[in-house]
């Protein structure tokens, strides 16, 4: 108040700030999902190409889920893949296969009824999700009636580059998402596979915030020896530039988000009932039970069953038919892991800190692994000599099950943005101090702001290191803030308006190699 402008006698009260502004944290574990829903609609209002925030699984099914019907029916199915048996004269050496009567019969799916965005999102809240945005880019597309070819990658051509891509440039004016996850991609042919990571990662970069969590095409079904040709094929295609905001998990997780009565005879060969009986009735020779349901679900009766009620009763008749479903559920609930990564790095950052690397322990819901990787195997995903492109692997240990054994990011070959703790820890700091920093626009370039900006900042980051974030024996040892004329300023600089701050961070790293020297010592007298 200038005294100037006091022109009426009284009491008069001025209100002076006693502490500094300060440095409200950024949000560090906001993934944002892109992909195909069952629907994308509620109260009458599309969501369809709109970055939707949710907080919960049950706002995700609000939205995106297709409502049940009345409770006598059974509940809508939010996913229906599609699986055919297809007949081999000797046994298969590659894909799931089972053996019926004495013949073999491989399960393949149809490749235009496979998504993974639905259990993705499941897996996520499984594993302590919380926050996340969700960019439906469409509906599922329909079946195209045949299986796809035995030892082929499932490319799904209701999957499509340009509807993915219209999805991640929604996201561009959205500041919150801290994670870029699309677990369709690999669903994509892999020239189309390689641009959208190299078009994440651009966006990554532009952003200077989000990561991009990548799936490996083949991790469904690696083969045990050729599966590092789709390592090397990953690595070629996702280019050389934002590099350390990128992260790879592989191969992809067996899990048990999908339960046995989410799958049944519907499932196979498009729902067509006679290629089924066929098969069962083969098998389960003067089974009277069974051929009588088979043809109750043919020739429907005057009130007939569920689906539920039949499949339960064909579950209870044939034990080829149980063991139909147990194989056709174990492919559905082979899922990519970048989900259950989302989940499991939001875990750790509200648990421990984004500082500490989402590594070295499980992912809730997973079961089993299409192949068991050995030191020597992922020493060569961990480390490649050419490219740099790091690949965390998820591995099985004995007595302690399946573990996050990687905490990388693409850019292996840089001192400084290794590991994935470490990029989003100098984002996070980054962010927090953009958002603080905006309150000072306009403020007159003085001493009195740089003081101001020194003291907000160095308290956000006196805190950190209080929580173990940043290492040091003592706060001048873990940073440094600098703002002034002179140190990070130039005449110049003030005359075009132009306030540069400078912030040194002494980051932790994770102890990814742990030496123990041993050494025998003589025998000492007492």
């Amino acid at each position: 108040m200038l005294e100037l402008n006091i022109k009426t006698p009284g009491v008069y009260i001025n209100e002076l700030n006693a502490f500094p502004n300060s440095v409200l944290p950024a949000a560090t574990a906001v993934p944002a999902f892109i992909g195909y829903t069952p629907q994308a609609e509620y109260e009458g209002k599309s969501y369809t190409n709109k970055a939707q925030k949710i907080t919960s699984f049950a706002e995700f099914k609000a939205i995106y889920c297709i409502p049940d019907a009345a409770p006598t029916a059974d509940p809508s199915k939010q996913y229906n893949p599609q699986y055919y048996l297809v007949k081999q004269d000797t046994e298969p050496t590659s894909g799931d296969y089972l053996q019926i009567n004495g013949t073999f019969y491989s399960i393949v799916p149809d490749p235009n009824t496979i998504y993974y965005l639905y259990n993705s999102i499941r897996l996520f809240y499984e594993n302590g999700g919380g926050d996340a945005y969700i960019v439906s880019v469409g509906g599922y597309g329909k079946p195209s009636g045949a299986p796809v070819a035995i030892g082929k990658s499932i490319v799904n051509p209701n999957v499509k580059l340009s509807e993915l891509l219209k999805g991640l440039e929604l996201l561009q004016n959205e500041e919150e998402p801290t994670m870029y996850i699309c677990p369709e991609a690999t669903l994509l042919s892999v020239a189309d596979n390689g641009t959208l990571m190299q078009k994440m990662l651009f966006q990554c970069t532009q952003k200077e915030n989000p990561i991009s969590i990548f799936d490996i095409i083949g991790g469904d079904s690696p083969d045990p020896i050729l599966y590092t040709n789709d390592i090397e094929t990953f690595r070629n295609n996702t280019g050389n530039n934002g590099l350390s905001y990128g992260a790879a998990y592989y191969p992809f997780i067996g899990t048990t988000i999908m339960q046995s009565d989410e799958i049944d005879y519907t499932n196979l060969f498009g729902g067509d009932i006679k290629q089924l009986a066929a098969i069962l009735t083969e098998a389960d020779e003067d089974n009277n039970t069974l051929n009588q349901i088979i043809d109750d679900i043919q020739s429907p009766k005057k009130n007939p069953l569920t689906v539920s009620q039949y499949n339960n009763a064909l579950l209870n008749a044939s034990k080829t038919y149980s063991q139909i479903i147990k194989h056709i559920l174990a492919n559905v609930n082979m899922l990519p892991p970048s989900g259950g990564m989302a989940g499991v790095i939001t875990v750790t950052d509200n648990t421990v800190g984004v500082w500490n690397a989402p590594a070295n322990t499980s992912i809730v819901g997973a079961s089993s692994l299409p192949i068991k990787i050995n030191d020597t195997q992922q020493a060569n995903l961990n480390v490649d000599a050419v490219s740099g492109k790091s690949v965390n692997a998820i591995r099985f240990f004995n007595g302690q099950g399946i573990l996050i054994w990687g905490a990388r990011t693409l850019d292996g070959n840089s001192n400084d943005w290794r590991y994935i703790s470490v990029r989003r820890t100098v984002s996070y700091i980054q962010q927090s101090c953009k958002l603080a920093m905006e309150g000072y626009v306009f403020e007159p370039n003085t001493v009195n702001t740089w003081s101001a900006v020194k003291s907000c900042i160095s308290s956000f980051l006196t805190s950190l290191w209080k929580e173990g974030g940043l290492q040091g024996a003592k706060a001048s040892d873990a940073f440094s803030v600098e703002c002034g004329l002179g140190t990070t300023m130039t005449p110049d600089d003030i005359l075009n308006g132009f306030m540069n701050v400078t912030i040194k961070v002494a980051v932790t790293h994770p102890a990814e190699f742990i030496f123990i020297t041993l050494q025998q010592q003589m025998t000492v007298s007492s």
